[in-house]
């Protein structure tokens, strides 16, 4: 086939099926009627000689051509993207765009308010869509489902692009009124105590077991919960101890009753990052969305954000 006889206004559709699977999903992506998608999905058919979309029982599936062009699409799709925008074109008081992001609870207790209110001064039509973090968040990154990642992310491919936001501190929490601790706590009390472990991704293990195997010793771990909040809600009605971000603990402490407390072991302090692909660095839209965030980072952190630096940081950027 010529150069001349493909027509790269298809490349646009072909991004949105591939990644939705679906024509109505792709239709309400694109901007297009569903029946005008189906149209221009029979003139993908014919230019890749390739059915794309196939039945199955009541359901449609991508085509093992299909799969196998996804990620390559979306890549050249974003590339495209990039190259025919300008800084200008991206007008955050106009613009509708929602941002998706992968968090954990522990990130939107402490930046969601943050980032939503700059949001809302500076682009009151954009919207923010959170989504929990993943047993793999390289995928939807790679692939552009979501735009951003905000955590600890030690296992990330070394494509990825991550700056630092803050660092954070552990404390061990338990309720006001615990009959064993009272302001302060041992390790010989810590490892006698029920333990409350928060798992986001579902993994076992944790900063405090590696800790503990270290010295020969092991703690009772009781409640594996996948959110920080029901954590600390499930600490304040009962006996257990939980470990967890020292910000985290101070500002839910009032509303839950509890008392903050230092680990009676030496922890790492551990650094909290945003990811994101490097295929969308240069897109003014991200770069704004990132800015938002560091600036609520450094508010959270209390001090100020130098304008200009964050980018110049983000250019450095390290691996996860």
């Amino acid at each position: 086939m010529k150069v001349s006889a493909v027509d790269l206004n298809l490349l646009v559709v072909l991004d949105a099926i591939l990644q939705t699977g679906s024509v109505g999903r792709a239709a309400e992506q694109v901007g297009l009627t569903k029946p005008a998608m189906s149209h221009a999905l029979a003139r993908l058919r014919e230019q890749l000689g390739d059915p794309v979309l196939v039945r199955a029982g009541q359901e449609w599936h991508l085509s093992e051509r299909a799969l196998a062009m996804r990620e390559e699409a979306r890549d050249v799709a974003e590339k495209a993207k990039s190259l025919l925008s300008r800084e200008a074109l991206f007008d955050p008081a106009s613009s509708r765009r929602e941002f998706r992001i992968h968090a954990t609870d522990h990130m939107l207790a402490l930046l969601g308010t943050g980032i939503g209110g700059a949001l809302a001064r500076e682009a009151p039509s954009c919207s923010l869509r959170f989504l929990p973090i993943q047993g793999d968040d390289a995928a939807p990154l790679r692939g552009g489902q979501i735009d951003l990642a905000l955590g600890v992310f030690p296992d990330l491919p070394p494509e990825f692009r991550t700056q630092a936001l803050f660092q954070e501190r552990f404390a061990c929490v338990v309720r006001k009124g615990h009959p064993r601790v009272k302001g302060k706590m041992n390790l010989k009390c810590f490892l006698s105590m029920k333990h409350v472990l928060v798992a986001p991704r579902g993994r076992s293990g944790s900063t405090v077991d590696t800790a503990l195997a270290e010295r020969g010793l092991s703690r009772e771990v009781m409640r594996f919960v996948p959110y920080f909040v029901v954590a600390l809600d499930m600490v304040s009605r009962t006996d257990c101890v939980l470990t967890v971000s020292e910000r985290l603990a101070t500002a839910y402490a009032a509303r839950f009753g509890l008392q903050v407390l230092k680990p009676p072991l030496a922890l790492p302090v551990y650094t909290i990052c945003q990811v994101w692909h490097p295929r969308v660095d240069a897109d003014p839209s991200h770069r704004w969305l990132r800015r938002l965030v560091v600036q609520a980072a450094a508010e959270l952190a209390g001090k100020p954000a130098a304008k200009g630096k964050a980018e110049r940081k983000a250019a450095e950027a390290r691996p996860a």
